[in-house]
């Protein structure tokens, strides 16, 4: 799809900042849009796209479970 998106998920991203998520997002709605930057009336849209696609992405990657590595949500339990 995009190369210029990294695999933000373990063990190939161990710490995973909002930085990635937000520039992950930002090339994926790029790429789908077909627009660099949006005109002035498709900027709000654009935006709302952005911050969907972060925050699935986010919800993604809290859920995933990768085997051979520690467990996030009881690691960040104790």
């Amino acid at each position: 799809m995009c190369r210029s998106i990294k695999t933000l998920r373990e063990p190939f991203t161990p710490q995973v900042t909002d930085a990635d998520v937000e520039a992950a997002a930002l090339q994926y709605v790029r790429k789908i849009s077909g627009f660099r930057a949006p005109a002035a009336h498709n900027a709000a849209a654009f935006d709302a796209a952005v911050a969907a696609v972060a925050e699935a992405t986010r919800v993604l990657l809290d859920q995933l479970v990768v085997r051979g590595t520690t467990d996030r949500s009881a690691t960040a339990a104790n």
